[in-house]
Order: C-alpha cells, then sequence, then structure tokens
C-alpha cells in the first residue's frame, strides 16, 4: 500500500455508492483486503502505509477494522460471499493470532465466505512461530506469503530487513506441517550490492524451499524513503536498468518450473491478487486502503488515528473517492490485464492500440493468438513501453 494517496472528490461522510456501483456487484468476484499498518522497524526502501511508534493503536487494532466492516455492510447491503481475503502490511503478525482470527470471523459474520475461499495473510519470517501458524490455520487462513526479499545476509542489511538468512525457509516448513497448502515467498532484485551471484543464490534457496508461489520484484527508490536519500546523496547507486533486466532472465529461468501467470509472480495464482488486475470488486478496510465497487474507487484516510476518529465518530474513513469513466475502465483494463499470462482481448484495444499490437507482434513483443495479446518474455522485460502505446 504505497505512502501517497491520489487526488479525488470528498467522499460521502456516510460511505454510500451510486445505485449504478451496486449494481454490478455479483458480476464479478468480490473481496476484502486488511491494512495492517504496524512494523517493528521500517525497511529504509518501504514507501508503505506503515508505523512502528502505535502501540495503543495497535491494541484496538482489530475492532476498529470490525467497526468499518459493519459500514461495509451496510453500505453495500447485500453484497456477494467474499471470495478472497487478503491481510496485508505493514507487517498483519504483529497483530496476536487471535485478533486475526477475529477479522477473519467478522468477515464471516458479515458477508459470508464462499466455499473455497482463498484467505490469506502476508508476515514477516521472523514475525511468526509455529504456534502462531497453527492458530492462524485453525482460524480459517489458507495461504501464508512471507516477505523473504534475499537469502544473501549483506542483501538482506542493505534492505534493512530484520529476519536472518534461512529463517524464511523454516518458516515455509512450519506453515506447511501447521496445514497450510499454499505458501508464497516475495523476493526482491537489485538492491545496491546485490551481485548475479547472490541473486542466483536467492532463487535457488527460495525454489528449495518448495513454495507453491513465488513474487520477484525489481527494487524501486521511492522519494522519500531512506534508501532515495541515500541514493541522491551519492552514498549507493541507482539500480542499472541493464542490471535489473538480466536479473529478471535470470528469475524466469530458475521459475519457469513453476510457470509464470503475471509479470513478476510465478506458480499457483493468488486469486486475491488476480481480481486486482481483472478489475473485480473489493473494499480495503483499514488506513490508507483502498476499494473498488462497480466503478467507483474510493481510498481511506492514511494515518491510523484519523482513521480510528472518523470511525468512532460514525463516520466512513472514506478520504476521497473518483467514479470511473467506461474510458478510465478501459484503460485500466489494457494496463492491468496486459500484464498476465492469458493476456488482454484485442477487443479492449482502439484502433491506434491495435495498429500498435500488431507492430509489437511482428517485433517479437507480442504473440496474438485467439483474438488475445500476450507479452512475450522479451515483451515483458519493456512492458511499461508497450502498454504506452497499447493504450492509445
Amino acid at each position: 500500500m504505497p505512502g501517497a494517496l491520489p487526488d479525488g472528490d470528498p467522499a460521502p461522510v456516510d460511505g454510500s455508492l451510486p445505485a449504478s456501483a451496486l449494481k454490478e456487484l455479483g458480476a464479478r468476484p468480490f473481496g476484502i483486503y486488511v491494512h495492517v499498518p504496524f512494523c517493528r522497524t521500517r525497511c529504509g526502501y518501504c514507501d508503505f502505509n506503515t508505523y512502528t511508534d502505535l502501540d495503543g493503536l495497535q491494541s484496538s487494532y482489530a475492532d476498529t477494522v470490525l467497526a468499518e466492516l459493519d459500514l461495509a455492510a451496510k453500505v453495500l447491503g447485500q453484497p456477494p460471499t467474499v471470495e478472497t481475503v487478503f491481510v496485508g502490511g505493514g507487517t498483519p503478525t504483529l497483530l496476536p493470532s487471535r485478533d486475526l482470527g477475529r477479522i477473519l470471523e467478522g468477515i464471516d459474520e458479515r458477508f459470508g465466505l464462499a466455499s473455497g475461499a482463498e484467505v490469506t495473510t502476508e508476515a514477516n519470517p521472523d514475525s511468526v512461530t509455529a504456534q502462531s501458524l497453527s492458530e492462524l490455520r485453525e482460524a480459517g487462513f489458507t495461504r501464508m506469503s512471507f516477505g523473504m526479499q534475499s537469502a544473501v545476509p549483506h542483501v538482506l542489511a542493505v534492505l534493512e530487513r530484520t529476519h536472518t538468512a534461512g529463517r524464511p525457509q523454516q518458516a515455509v516448513a512450519e506453515a506447511r506441517a501447521a496445514g497450510f497448502e499454499q505458501v508464497s515467498l516475495d523476493l526482491i532484485y537489485g538492491a545496491p550490492g546485490e551481485s548475479d551471484t547472490d541473486w542466483q543464490t536467492s532463487l535457488d534457496v527460495a525454489l528449495a524451499a518448495e513454495p507453491t508461489h513465488v513474487s520477484a520484484y525489481a527494487l524501486i527508490v521511492e522519494e522519500g524513503t531512506r534508501l532515495g536519500a541515500q541514493v541522491r546523496r551519492g552514498e549507493v547507486p541507482m539500480p542499472d536498468d541493464d542490471v535489473l533486466a538480466d536479473r529478471y532472465l535470470m528469475a524466469e529461468e530458475s521459475l519457469a518450473p513453476l510457470g509464470w501467470y503475471e509479470v513478476s509472480n510465478w506458480g499457483e495464482p493468488c486469486r486475491h491478487n488476480l481480481g486486482y488486475w481483472q478489475g473485480a470488486h473489493w473494499w480495503g478496510a483499514g488506513p490508507g486502503a483502498h476499494s473498488h465497487v462497480g466503478g467507483v474507487r474510493w481510498w481511506n484516510a492514511k494515518h491510523p488515528s484519523a482513521y480510528a476518529q472518523r470511525l468512532a465518530a460514525g463516520e466512513s474513513p472514506a478520504l476521497a473517492r473518483e467514479l470511473l469513466t467506461e474510458e478510465d475502465r478501459r484503460v485500466e483494463r489494457v494496463l492491468l490485464e496486459i500484464r498476465l499470462r492469458d493476456g488482454l482481448p484485442l477487443s479492449t484495444l482502439r484502433e491506434a492500440g491495435l495498429e500498435a499490437a500488431h507492430r509489437f507482434a511482428a517485433e517479437g513483443l507480442l504473440e496474438l493468438t485467439g483474438q488475445r495479446a500476450v507479452l512475450t518474455l522479451r515483451g515483458r522485460l519493456l512492458a511499461d513501453a508497450v502498454v504506452r502505446e497499447l493504450v492509445d
């Protein structure tokens, strides 16, 4: 959940949505995202909406989220059952397992969880134990996503990660023993001082842990972060684009047995994230969380205190919102669906975009099959450039 919020129109104090948006519920999957904004320490590269010194709010956080879920149930009326739940952060597992379980129970009571619902929580490898993982599984969580980032100690130090090398593999094993069939590992490549050998080591170690899913993201230097300040002062180098491209190719070669389904993701797809990329509906609860229902997108107040105060006053925590036009929604489809292995229907493209798609196919950046455009491996490396022309 990035730190900066976009501009938008003021959101209604009661959180109400247009009837046209509510009419679309049921046409696509419905999910719930819960943002937990607490971390023990803030990593130097992180631009997410997280806080390290709010113990008072942390202890009452589950109740605050449940208050927003009460509002959501009122606003949505009779929404479809929840297909996916994703608890992200921050470090959600800094909350006691019983609090995470209470939130999940609250979702089920207010909306109903679909049979076979995917229920994910993120975790730092050192924020869980064998016991807490067993408690989470018993509470109904079905999927764990661990922030591994690297297997190399000096890279972990640069990224200011608190876990030690080896702990992610142990956490995966503990999650398996607790009954989790779906376990994901997140990796970051391109950290200052990371070598090709370091990155290959991280890939090899991650695969040896036998996760069902791996995410691999290039390090992005964000303004306002400690890493951004270090780069600006010349203390560490900006990640080199050619190096990042080479690292991505290494990732594809190593992770190919899992199979890519999104530009930065391999393995058994995360159904919740697929919902984002495919324009599904979701309610985002928590400070700074974003939501989307039927072409209306809104976002909550960022600071946990402001968020909690609005709910305590009986008001929506939504700070602002935007009503997407049909063209807005078409452009978003192009931007997001082209990233997927299933690709983008050519019918979403206008004349200029369709001409660009045929040109990119001739250049080996796209495959055009079954009236869909799918990025090739080379196209994935140049995805941003490709999509800029497809949206025309």
